[in-house]
C-alpha cells in the first residue's frame, strides 16, 4: 500500500559525478564499481539517495551528455551486471537511486542520427529531428540565428545541404519532440530502467524538449539557456513540454501503483521566474525542480531572503515542495564562489560556504549536495589548457565558462595524487589532474577531523533527519540587525546567518545545536551559521 509519506519532498540526494568519484579499474577514470565500493561512505554521511552522471554508451563528447544508446552501460563505467550490482547494494544500505536521463539531445553516433544522416530530406529519419533547408543563396546560410549554448551556431550542415539543430554542440544533435517516434521511445527508456529498479531520473535541460514550430530568429540569439534571465523562449519553456512530464509521472504512477513505492523525476529547470518554475512541479507534473537561485544569488543577506521567500510563496505556496542546490557538476565550487579565487580554499569563502551548508539544509524542501561540496573542495582553477576536455573551452576557446575545474577527481587517501582515486599503477594518472593541496581535502583526514567540512554536513544531515522542525514544512523570517537573516522552523528550531564579517548579537542567548564555526553563547561571528533550538 501507497504511504502518504512522499520520501522525496526533504529528501537529500548526493550527486555522484561517476567518472571522478572513485575508480576500481586502474584505468584513470571513475566508475560504477567505484560508486558501489563508496557506497558506506555515503551511508555514514547519512544521505538518502545518489543521482548518478550518465554512464551510459557515448563517444563522450560532453562526458556522457552525448547519449548513444539509453539503454546500456558505457563500457568505460562498467556493464549492465555491475549496474545490478550497484543498485542491489545501495538498496540493503537504504540509499535510493536517481538515473540522470538526456532527452533534449542524443549523440551524433546515435543509430537513428546515423540512420537520418543517410536518408533523404523530408524522411522519417530525419523528422525524429530538426532537419530543415538553409537561408542565402544555395541554402549556404542557417536556418535561424540562433547559438549553441557552448559556443558557435546551432546549426550544422550536412552533405546533402540541409541543416540540423544542436543546442549544444554539433555533436549533439536535439531531438523532434513533435515527432511520436520520440516519445514513444523515452517511455521504452524509462521503463527498461524501472524495470530495474532505479527509483526515478534527474532530467537534463526539462524546460527544452519543444523548440518553436516554425523556429524563427530569436531577438536575443546568444542567449545563455541555463541563465534564468537570458532564456532564448523559442528554443526553451516552450508550453508542449508540460504534457511530457504528464506523461513520465503517470509512467512513474503506474509503478508506484503495483508495489508502493514512489519514482522521483527531479527536473534541471531553468525559467525567468519563481512563478514558471511553479508550473513544472504541478502535482501531475515533475516531483521537483532544482531551484538554482539560491546557488546563482550573491553573498547578501537581503538577496538570500529575497530567493527564499520567492520561492517559498511561488513554489511551496502551490502544494509542491522547493529543491535547494548550491552547487553542481557545471557551476564553480562553492568555497571558491564565495571567496577568494584561492586554491587552497581558506579564508572567507570556506566561512561562508560552511554557513550557506547550514542554511541549505535548514530550509523546508529538499537539498542536493555535488560530490566533494561535503570536503570543502575548491574549484581547481590552474588546470593547463592541454588537460581540459570541457567542450566550451574547445569550441571557444576562452576559460570564462568552463566546468573542468569542479570536475576533477575526488581524493580519498594518501598525501599525493591520485589520492586513492586510483591504483596508479602502470604510471596511469587520473582523467583530469588532481593538485597537491588535494592532500588536505582528502575524506581519511576529513573523518578523522571533528572540525571538518565533513562532519559539518554529517552532523546538520544527522539532525535533519531526527528533528521534527527540520525537513517539509514552513519557515517564520526574525527580525534581525543588517546583514543577518534567521528564521524558526517548526516548533522552536532557529537558524541564522551572519552574512557580514564582523560579529552580530545571536537571535538566541544560549549556545547553538550546530554551528559552522565557533559561536559563543549570545553572538553569531561574521560569516557564521547556526542552530538553536529554544522555546520562541
Amino acid at each position: 500500500m501507497l504511504s502518504k509519506y512522499h520520501w522525496w519532498r526533504d529528501a537529500v540526494i548526493y550527486q555522484v559525478y561517476v567518472r571522478s568519484f572513485l575508480d576500481s579499474t586502474g584505468d584513470g577514470v571513475g566508475d560504477l564499481a567505484g560508486v558501489r565500493a563508496g557506497l558506506p561512505y555515503l551511508k555514514k554521511l547519512g544521505v538518502d539517495g545518489i543521482w548518478l552522471s550518465p554512464f551510459y554508451p557515448s563517444p563522450q563528447h560532453d562526458h556522457g551528455y552525448d547519449v548513444a544508446d539509453y539503454c546500456d552501460v558505457d563500457p568505460l563505467f562498467g556493464d549492465l551486471a555491475e549496474f545490478d550490482l550497484l543498485m542491489g547494494a545501495a538498496h540493503r544500505l537504504g540509499i535510493k537511486v536517481l538515473l540522470d536521463i538526456v532527452p533534449n539531445h542524443c549523440s551524433s553516433e546515435h543509430p537513428w542520427f546515423r540512420e537520418a544522416l543517410d536518408s533523404a530530406p523530408g524522411s522519417p529519419a530525419r523528422a525524429r529531428f530538426h532537419f530543415a533547408d538553409g537561408r542565402g543563396p544555395g541554402g549556404s546560410e542557417p536556418p535561424n540565428n540562433w547559438h549553441a549554448m557552448f559556443g558557435g551556431p546551432a546549426w550544422t550542415r550536412v552533405a546533402d545541404g540541409q541543416w540540423y539543430l544542436h543546442m549544444f554542440t554539433p555533436e549533439q544533435p536535439d531531438w523532434n519532440w513533435r515527432d511520436p517516434e520520440v516519445a514513444a521511445e523515452f517511455d521504452r527508456v524509462l521503463r527498461f530502467w524501472l524495470d530495474r529498479g532505479v527509483d526515478g531520473f534527474r532530467i537534463d535541460v526539462a524546460a527544452g524538449l519543444y523548440k518553436h514550430p516554425e523556429l524563427p530568429d530569436s531577438d536575443d540569439p546568444g542567449a545563455d539557456a541555463r541563465t534564468r534571465d537570458s532564456v532564448n523562449p523559442l528554443a526553451w519553456n516552450q508550453p508542449e513540454v508540460h504534457e511530457v512530464w504528464r506523461w513520465w509521472r503517470a509512467v512513474c504512477e503506474e509503478y508506484t501503483a503495483r508495489d508502493g513505492r514512489e519514482r522521483l523525476l527531479v527536473g534541471e529547470v531553468s525559467v525567468p521566474t519563481a512563478r514558471e518554475h511553479a508550473l513544472y512541479v504541478r502535482p501531475d507534473e515533475l516531483h521537483q525542480a532544482f531551484f538554482f537561485d539560491l546557488l546563482g544569488a550573491p553573498w547578501d543577506a537581503d538577496a538570500f531572503r529575497k530567493v527564499v521567500s520567492e520561492a517559498m510563496q511561488d513554489i511551496a505556496g502551490t502544494g509542491s515542495t522547493v529543491t535547494w542546490v548550491l552547487n553542481n557538476h557545471d557551476q564553480v565550487r562553492t568555497v571558491t564562489r564565495y571567496g577568494e579565487p584561492a586554491p587552497e580554499g581558506s579564508g572567507l569563502g570556506t566561512a561562508r560556504a560552511r554557513a550557506a551548508a547550514l542554511l541549505m539544509l535548514a530550509l523546508p524542501g529538499a537539498a542536493y549536495i555535488y560530490q566533494g561540496e561535503e570536503l570543502g573542495l575548491p574549484e581547481v582553477v590552474d588546470l593547463p589548457d592541454d588537460v581540459l576536455t570541457d567542450p566550451i573551452f574547445r569550441r571557444t576557446g576562452s576559460r570564462a565558462r568552463i566546468r573542468d575545474g569542479c570536475r576533477v577527481p575526488l581524493p580519498w587517501s594518501g598525501q599525493a595524487s591520485p589520492f586513492g582515486f586510483t591504483s596508479g599503477v602502470d604510471g596511469v594518472k587520473p582523467w583530469l589532474p588532481q593538485p597537491d593541496y588535494f592532500a588536505e581535502y582528502a575524506t581519511d583526514r576529513a573523518l578523522a577531523d571533528t572540525r571538518s567540512f565533513w562532519h559539518l554536513y554529517r552532523d546538520g544531515l544527522q539532525l535533519r533527519a531526527t528533528l521534527p522542525q527540520l525537513g517539509e514544512g514552513t519557515l517564520h523570517w526574525l527580525d534581525t540587525p543588517p546583514g543577518v537573516l534567521a528564521f524558526t522552523r517548526g516548533d522552536g528550531l532557529v537558524c541564522a546567518v551572519n552574512f557580514g564579517t564582523a560579529p552580530a548579537p545571536a537571535p538566541v542567548s544560549g549556545a547553538p545545536l550546530l554551528s559552522s564555526g565557533p559561536c559563543p553563547p549570545g553572538v553569531l561571528p561574521g560569516a557564521t551559521a547556526a542552530w538553536w533550538l529554544t522555546d520562541l
